[in-house]
Order: C-alpha cells, then structure tokens, then sequence
C-alpha cells in the first residue's frame, strides 16, 4: 500500500507512554486510599477516559461528575507528557519520509486532545500531522470504528484507501472490520495480544527505524 492517507494512535504506537497510563487509574485509585483488584482495572483498559471515571465512580463511588476525575487523572499525566514522555526510536524520521512523499497524516487518539498535542509539540512532530482527534471528542472508544471513520473523513479518503497504524488489538480489529488498511506495531505491555494482532494486520512494523 502506498499509504497515502496514514491514521496512528498515539499512545504505545508513536510515543513510548503506555507503561504510565498502564499505571494511571492504580495510581489515582491509590492517591484516594483505594486498593483497586487487577480484575476491576482490567475492565477499563478499552475505555475513554468519561466511560473509565463514571465506571470508577459507579464501582468505588468515587464523587462525580466523571468530568472531575478525567481532570485529575490529566494532571498526573500531563507531568509526564510534559517532561518524560519519549517518541519510539524512528518514529520522527519514518513520518518525515510520509510527509516528503506527500502523504497526509493524522492522530486519532484515546488520549485528550490537548494533551496529545502537547507531547508530541515537545517532541517535534506535532506539525507533521494535519490534525488530532481525540476518542475523548466524538465520545466513544475505539470499541467503535467512529474515531477512524471520522478522521478518514477529514482526510478525504475512504477507509480502504487508509492505513491504521495501532498496538491494541481491540483497536486494530475496529479499524479492519471498518475497511481500513491495518498496520500492526508490536508495544511490551499488549505482548501477549501480538501472535493475534500481527494475524489481524495486513502489515507489521517490527521496527520504526526498519519501516518503509
């Protein structure tokens, strides 16, 4: 595929930050003195950040409203968005050869889209990619292909003519039963997904600085 119209997620796919956002909602959790079961955490992993605050306030009744909590759960990871957050190795140059063959980019993301911008503004792409949409925006995950569908409408192009760059496998698989290209890229904390994910995709990227 020539890629000429590129979707990636952020998060575990460009920038190397799903360790801390694997950590987020134990680590609120933990800053109110609650000790959150591995099980109950689980279920918030294909979750916005709204769905994941209202299933915190229903299960550990937690104050509302959701809003509350998503801007909290922000302030601890803007910290590290702003000063620890690193691209992967070869992202930064694998996006500059796309844009130099005039391919059109953009994010669509689980992540606020302020805080998306943020990131990858201090780690000098940001202007690499038309625009930036957030799962937060439309109001649902990427359990639904809307955030894919939406942004392959701002770009101009149809999901098949689209290539998805994701880590999750819930995510890929949203994006190919849409129409869209998908391209696999391996990420430590979805490890035991990746047998299946790379199965699912029609490409895989091993290695940032490999890709072509």
């Amino acid at each position: 595929m020539d890629k000429r119209f590129c979707i990636f997620d952020m998060d575990g796919t460009l920038v190397d930050s799903m360790h801390y956002w694997k950590g987020l909602g134990r680590d609120y959790l933990e800053s109110l003195g609650i000790r959150p079961d591995e099980k109950l955490l689980w279920m918030v992993k294909a979750m916005t950040m709204l769905e994941g605050a209202a299933y915190f306030m229903d299960t550990f009744h937690i104050p509302g409203p959701p809003q509350r909590i998503v801007d909290e759960m922000e302030a601890m990871m803007e910290e590290h968005y702003r000063r620890d957050v690193p691209l992967k190795p070869g992202v930064k140059e694998y996006l500059e050869r796309l844009r130099a063959r005039g391919c059109r980019l953009c994010v669509a993301t689980a992540t606020a889209e302020p805080l998306s911008h943020q990131c990858l503004s201090r780690l000098g792409v940001d202007h690499l990619f038309d625009f930036i949409l957030s799962c937060e925006t439309l109001g649902v995950s990427k359990n639904r292909p809307d955030v894919f569908l939406e942004a392959a409408r701002r770009l101009g192009a149809a999901p098949g003519e689209t290539a998805v760059f994701e880590d999750a496998l819930y995510a890929a698989r949203t994006a190919r039963e849409a129409g869209f290209y998908t391209v696999a890229v391996p990420e430590p904390s979805y490890a035991g997904d990746w047998p299946e994910l790379s199965a699912l995709a029609d490409e895989c990227i091993l290695d940032w600085r490999n890709a072509v």
